[in-house]
């Protein structure tokens, strides 16, 4: 029964970071009553969703949904696409994408013909369907990129900083390295995210133990996380 319990996390915060409709806006006290019960999440975590909770509940639907393309569509360094964090518009994305699409189908979940795999709440998605180490070792794989994403979110003062914080959270990090970057003196955020970025380039990202890719094994699955074309929401909103 455990799982279930745990399964509830990361499909709410898949919620949370999807594109906000008429039925996210109706299943915020389902989403907010089972954050609090599950206890994946501390009360610091959960409080800090308070103000996108609160704006969900009052706002206007088109003013929400406004805010959540400027703020994710039209940025790239903001992109809820994992794969953009390293390599940009590289046209070295393609296999990647098969890979981890590939992970999807070993793990049951089947993708429509317009989703991208790379796209952070669909990654959630999956993880909810898996046990909580392994999903919490995936997360782990991202981290890096959640945490870049993370302190990006806060130079925008969005609540939407909350959510990748308690994602980072439920996958294990440790409350006091979210939301406090270690710069040394002198070192903006800016140089640190520079530095990150630089370095993505030449390093690869494994996603879950193991060795290559062999037989679609989920649980030998190595990625490299590489960017390439946008999808087309994304590219013309």
């Amino acid at each position: 029964m455990a799982d279930a319990v745990e399964h509830l996390t990361f499909k709410a915060l898949s919620a949370l970071l999807s594109y906000p409709d008429a039925r996210l806006v109706a299943a915020v006290p389902e989403i907010e009553a089972a954050l609090a019960a599950d206890g994946l999440l501390d009360r610091r975590a959960c409080d800090a969703l308070g103000p996108l909770f609160d704006g969900l509940r009052t706002r206007d639907l088109y003013d929400l949904q406004a805010d959540y393309v400027e703020l994710f569509d039209r940025s790239r360094k903001l992109s809820l696409h994992l794969f953009e964090h390293v390599h940009g518009e590289s046209r070295d994305r393609g296999q990647a994408m098969v890979d981890l699409a590939a992970l999807y189908e070993a793990g049951g979940l089947l993708l429509a013909a317009n989703e991208l795999p790379d796209y952070l709440p669909l990654f959630l998605e999956y993880l909810a369907t898996r046990p909580l180490g392994e999903a919490r070792g995936l997360l782990a794989d991202t981290d890096h990129i959640l945490a870049t994403l993370e302190e990006r979110l806060a130079g925008r003062d969005t609540p939407y900083r909350a959510v990748i914080a308690a994602v980072r959270i439920a996958g294990g990090a440790a409350a006091a390295d979210v939301g406090t970057p270690d710069l040394d003196d002198g070192e903006t955020a800016a140089d640190d995210l520079r530095a990150l970025d630089a370095a993505w380039e030449e390093s690869a990202v494994v996603f879950g133990p193991g060795e290559a890719l062999g037989g679609c094994s989920v649980d030998r699955l190595r990625t490299q996380i590489r960017a390439g074309a946008r999808d087309a929401r994304t590219a013309t909103a």
